[in-house]
């Protein structure tokens, strides 16, 4: 196996291509048959926000201005985070024909993972500027930090992808406990509300996720036009640097028995 660990000894362009090359084809594998292709990605999310809508707009009203841009920020980071995680959860045991190939740089996997959801949420991205703009939400130079914010749950979710994939391995429940994990995450990260609704006593809690502060981010940047607070980036961001250095370290060392778990 080739690791990333002798990264100046490998030739950049082959990793490269053999990213673009797996990602093309898990797309194509993800929509093989279907009609409408990576388009369901999109009607799910959007289909996600029209019950939102109605519920949290209509029905019990949070009165949050620009509430549809608002959520579909919310669904769409979700949704990358989400899918990301329980495909690069099972990415080296779903992958055994690859691992099990001398030479085959075996640490690519979650990365693989992580961009192909990355690209559903850029795919996405016109229809959310389409409610940003019919809901007169501001474009300012906060606009430049985008990116940035993209880079970091980026790095925090393949973090968390490395070290999954890891234990996946060796205990195949994990990926079982992730769906109860994320189904209760999905409730106790703002994507359909705001922090500010919930009650002080309890707000605590939503310090230990950080998506709140991605979220947070996303929303200042897109919704109102304002720069987010850089304390909690800088925080995040340095959580996220660690996590993946730590997990992709334990990755490695545990990659070299992964044949034989196989």
């Amino acid at each position: 196996m080739i690791y990333f660990e002798s990264l100046k000894q490998q030739d950049l362009t082959y990793l490269r291509d053999l990213l673009f090359e797996l990602t093309t084809r898990e797309i194509k594998i993800r929509y093989k048959r279907s009609i409408l292709g990576i388009v369901w990605s999109l009607l799910h999310s959007l289909a996600q926000i029209r019950i939102f809508r109605f519920l949290f707009g209509t029905v019990l009203a949070l009165n949050i201005p620009n509430y549809t841009a608002f959520l579909f920020i919310g669904v769409l980071v979700w949704a990358w985070f989400r899918t990301a995680l329980t495909q690069g959860t099972v990415s080296i045991t779903n992958s055994r024909e690859l691992v099990n190939r001398p030479g085959f740089p075996v640490a690519i996997l979650p990365i693989v993972t992580v961009t192909t959801s990355l690209i559903d949420f850029l795919l996405a991205f016109p229809i959310l500027v389409i409610f940003l703009i019919a809901g007169g939400s501001p474009f300012s130079p906060a606009l430049l930090l985008f990116p940035l914010i993209m880079i970091i749950q980026f790095v925090f979710t393949l973090g968390l992808a490395y070290l999954l994939a890891t234990i996946q391995v060796r205990f195949r429940d994990m990926s079982h406990l992730l769906n109860v994990a994320l189904s209760l995450g999905f409730y106790l990260t703002p994507i359909f509300y705001d922090v500010s609704a919930v009650p002080a006593q309890y707000r605590f809690l939503y310090t230990f996720n950080p998506l709140v502060y991605l979220l947070d981010a996303y929303r200042a940047i897109l919704i109102y036009g304002q720069f987010p607070d850089p304390l909690p980036l800088f925080s995040i961001s340095l959580l996220a640097g660690a996590m993946l250095f730590g997990s992709y370290t334990i990755f490695i060392r545990a990659s070299y028995g992964f044949s034989e778990e196989l």
